[in-house]
């Protein structure tokens, strides 16, 4: 009789938050969750595992111009751009400054018209790219968040569940004491 009031002491806080969710599903059943949680409910449910990799379900998927502007995004932001493309403005300078100035002038003299037409179609032309490379990485970092709170919803929940069972244990142990 001890133990069983021990339990019951033991356990309250726990017993009643289970109870209320136990209760709150019973009388209303999953439509009372939003889809996102009543996946994570029926993973639970069936045991099945709620994390896989992102790049996995991402890189099928993807279009030509979708891989060509992860590709550009990744070349532009590199050193090997950054160092190519100041020689290859040095070169433009020293060509048409030193080399062709003392023979016709220059195809793009001083004032480097030409050179920054180049440039300003260059960057007109990176920086929408760069943007749709970013946004494919902030839709993979929205589904990494979302299959990261499952995993960890999920471990949450089998953890309370261990503490449970661990609780249960202790109780069965500590009431054989006192009865024994």
């Amino acid at each position: 009789m001890r133990g069983v009031a021990f339990s019951k002491d033991c356990l309250t806080g726990m017993d009643e938050t289970v109870t209320h969710l136990a209760q709150q599903l019973l009388d209303h059943g999953l439509g009372c969750l939003t889809d996102r949680d009543r996946r994570i409910v029926m993973h639970i449910a069936k045991h099945i595992h709620v994390g896989r990799p992102i790049d996995d379900s991402l890189t099928g998927k993807q279009s030509f111009g979708e891989r060509l502007a992860d590709r550009v995004a990744q070349l532009g932001g590199s050193w090997g751009f950054i160092i190519a493309f100041t020689g290859l403005l040095i070169a433009w300078v020293v060509l048409n400054t030193v080399l062709l100035s003392r023979f016709a002038g220059g195809f793009d003299p001083y004032p480097y018209i030409f050179l920054n037409l180049i440039l300003s179609m260059v960057a007109a032309l990176q920086a929408p790219v760069i943007l749709m490379s970013q946004n494919r990485q902030a839709a993979r970092d929205r589904i990494a968040a979302s299959l990261d709170y499952k995993v960890n919803l999920k471990a949450e929940i089998e953890i309370m569940s261990l503490h449970d069972k661990l609780d249960r244990i202790r109780l069965e142990y500590l009431e054989t004491l006192i009865l024994d």
